[in-house]
């Protein structure tokens, strides 16, 4: 998780983390035409970055969940699923 950025980092984080997300997302089939680092919260000094999902097509909305689903029915990425207990949750 993301912490308090420096300057520095606070411009070059928000892109890396777009950058990995617009890659995970890839790798399972889904692709955001959207997908940015929010210029306005960027250049913001009184906010955290934002990072736009953006809008997406109804196929694209349906792949994402798809996934999401698939994910939370079990192991994804090397990680356990979630299983819905809690904030936090508990791993299996």
């Amino acid at each position: 998780m993301v912490g308090v950025l420096t300057a520095s980092e606070s411009e070059q984080v928000p892109e890396q983390v777009t950058a990995e997300l617009d890659s995970a997302l890839r790798a399972v089939g889904v692709t955001l035409p959207s997908l940015c680092v929010d210029p306005v919260s960027a250049a913001s000094t009184f906010m955290a970055p934002l990072v736009e999902l953006g809008r997406c097509n109804v196929e694209t909305a349906q792949r994402l969940a798809e996934v999401l689903a698939e994910y939370a029915g079990g192991a994804a990425f090397g990680h356990d699923a979630y299983d819905g207990h809690g904030p936090e949750g508990r791993r299996r």
